[in-house]
């Protein structure tokens, strides 16, 4: 290809990517040697008021701005413009908003399926229409319709049942940026550090903007996704009904009222997926409450939290990739914003059996039935309800319910004193 060819091609390539959201606006690259800084942290993205919310600094593509990507994140679909046939909600921050937008819920999902006869998870065949229609090829079963006759009804064959909580979406932008191989390197040092109880599992992911290419998952319950991207598409689809480029096809037919993709994009060249991405690359990180954890009680729990063992899975510290680097299957090159900082997320972002798994499998293999991603502490505090199904309604309680891999933590954790179970419990409020 001659040379003056070759950089028109780049050139519109480079310009489709930055349309897109994907944040190859103004990357600059970083030197290796550079040291990492702290990630910005801050419930900085009140619900319903985005002209009064703060970024973390991501560049928007041209004619963007945060304030509209939030309001995109939070506007009310209709079943005008797509909403079902079967649908949880109408918008990204019904699920997604506690205590602001972008943030965690007490709002669950349904999850089912069955095992066939040599063990193997079978997705359901879910029944619509007094069941003289059926939808397959997935596990979760949407509480609402539009129209009765979309309504879903679970066999009694699908005998796995699970409840599975919102997850937060604040900072995820930092969480995408995470180098695989610094996930695999948390993996491969766990059972040194727990005399081989622990081993987080690490499935790869396929990257649907980067078809038959995959990363190390870290989005779901599941890790079932890799990058935003995926993420917010997938849940688009299953969660509203909205399709789109990434998740063209339709849940059902059944009451369906329009056709084609629905997520189209707008004057700026940006579908809703687009703006979500950015909406949620540019959040901030939840923060700590930073006077409580100043305090003798918190800083004791911090020590014992560790001590235990609860920081072999609840990672405190990790570092993103540096800015310019390119991940997602050469769809997302890290921004500044995002890249070489500091993040507390109290996860690895890992899968785990702590012996409360759902028996539900999506991209990983069939071990995968009954682990978890490691939740994610930050942000704790701003929940009454705990663990992947919410049925833990003291920290307490969500500690003893760990198993299995967890099991000598939780025992560990019983056997404190109660003025140190005291102090660990007051660590856990300061995130």
């Amino acid at each position: 290809m001659p040379r003056s060819k070759r950089i028109l091609v780049c050139s519109c390539l480079a310009a489709t990517l930055v349309a897109l959201g994907t944040g190859l606006a103004r990357v600059e690259a970083q030197s290796p040697s550079a040291a990492p800084t702290e990630a910005p942290a801050g419930f900085n993205t009140p619900s319903f008021n985005g002209a009064h919310s703060i970024s973390n600094g991501l560049v928007e593509p041209p004619g963007d701005t945060f304030a509209r990507d939030q309001a995109v994140y939070e506007q009310s679909e209709t079943v005008a413009n797509g909403l079902g046939p079967v649908y949880n909600a109408t918008s990204c921050v019904v699920c997604h908003q506690n205590p602001n937008s972008g943030a965690a819920s007490q709002i669950t999902e349904l999850r089912v399926g069955h095992n066939d006869a040599i063990g193997i998870f079978v997705n359901p065949t879910i029944l619509i229409n007094d069941g003289q229609n059926t939808i397959t090829g997935r596990s979760i079963v949407n509480d609402r319709a539009i129209g009765p006759q979309a309504q879903e009804t679970i066999p009694e064959t699908e005998n796995i049942r699970a409840l599975r909580a919102a997850l937060n979406t604040l900072g995820d932008g930092f969480v995408e940026a995470i180098d695989d191989s610094t996930l695999i390197a948390i993996a491969a040092a766990q059972p040194k550090q727990s005399e081989g109880r622990v081993h987080g599992e690490v499935v790869e992911a396929p990257i649907f903007e980067a078809p038959g290419q995959t990363r190390v998952g870290r989005f779901g319950w599941k890790d079932q996704h890799s990058s935003l991207l995926s993420f917010i598409a997938d849940a688009y689809l299953n969660e509203m009904g909205i399709t789109s480029r990434l998740r063209p096809t339709e849940v059902t037919t059944v009451l369906l009222t329009t056709t084609g993709i629905n997520d189209k994009p707008d004057e700026l060249g940006l579908a809703d997926i687009d703006h979500f991405a950015q909406f949620i690359r540019g959040t901030m990180v939840p923060p700590r409450d930073a006077v409580l954890a100043a305090s003798s009680a918190a800083i004791r729990g911090q020590a014992l939290f560790a001590q235990v063992g609860c920081a072999v899975c609840h990672v405190q510290s990790i570092t993103t990739a540096p800015a310019g680097t390119v991940v997602n299957g050469g769809m997302f090159v890290v921004p500044v914003a995002l890249g070489n900082k500091i993040i507390h997320p109290f996860s690895d972002f890992l899968l785990h059996d702590v012996g409360t798994g759902d028996g539900i499998v999506q991209v990983g293999p069939q071990d995968t039935a009954n682990k978890l991603r490691t939740a994610p502490l930050w942000g704790l505090r701003e929940k009454a309800r705990y663990m992947h199904d919410l049925k833990s309604l003291s920290l307490e309680d969500a500690i003893h319910r760990h198993d299995e891999e967890a099991r000598d933590v939780a025992r560990q954790f019983r056997e404190l004193r109660p003025e140190a179970r005291e102090d660990l419990i007051t660590f856990l409020r300061t995130l």
